[in-house]
Formats: C-alpha cells, sequence, structure tokens
C-alpha cells in the first residue's frame, strides 16, 4: 500500500518528469549553488592572503585568462551534474515507488 506522499510524488514525477530534463532547469538547480563556489574561489584568489600565489598569478597576464576559463568550466560541470544528480535520485525513487505499488 503507498502513502499519500509516495502517490503524489507518482502524478508529480509523471507530469514533470521531461521538464526536469530541460536545460533551463538544469540552471535554476545549479546554477546558484556554482556560483559561491566559483565566487569563494575568486575570493581566495584575489584576496591575497597568500603572497607566493599572488606573485605567481600577476606574472604572466595569460592567468586571468585561465582563471576565468577555469570558473566557467567548473560552473558548467557543477551545473550539469548537480541536476543530473537530483533527477536521477527522482527516477530511482519513482520507479522504486512503482516496483513496491506492483507487489501484492
Amino acid at each position: 500500500m503507498l502513502t499519500k506522499e509516495e502517490k503524489d510524488f507518482i502524478e508529480y514525477w509523471e507530469k514533470n518528469r521531461e521538464k526536469k530534463k530541460s536545460v533551463w532547469h538544469y540552471l535554476s538547480a545549479g546554477l546558484p549553488m556554482a556560483a559561491v563556489m566559483v565566487a569563494a574561489i575568486l575570493i581566495n584568489i584575489f584576496s591575497d592572503w597568500f603572497k607566493g600565489a599572488s606573485r605567481v598569478f600577476n606574472t604572466n597576464s595569460n592567468n586571468f585568462l585561465m582563471v576565468l576559463i577555469a570558473s566557467v568550466l567548473i560552473v558548467m560541470f557543477i551545473v550539469f551534474f548537480s541536476a543530473r544528480h537530483k533527477w536521477e535520485i527522482n527516477e530511482q525513487y519513482y520507479r522504486e515507488i512503482l516496483a513496491k505499488k506492483d507487489l501484492p
């Protein structure tokens, strides 16, 4: 026998399953966390708390471009995999409930 929450989740997931795979959902799910992580990294780099790293960073003008590209790649990675992970967790839960429902 399914609980009310499980029945509600089945209805919700059947309606929103394909929408949750869209690019916009990926952005809304992972972008805030990715932005916070990249902001923390950039604050750490530009705060000059480690003088040796600051000297190395300032010796070459290409280092800024490298940090910028790395930041974009970090954001893309976190956005994609956090949203995909959430979708997989919900899909697994949905399949478990359906299997439980089919049992006598």
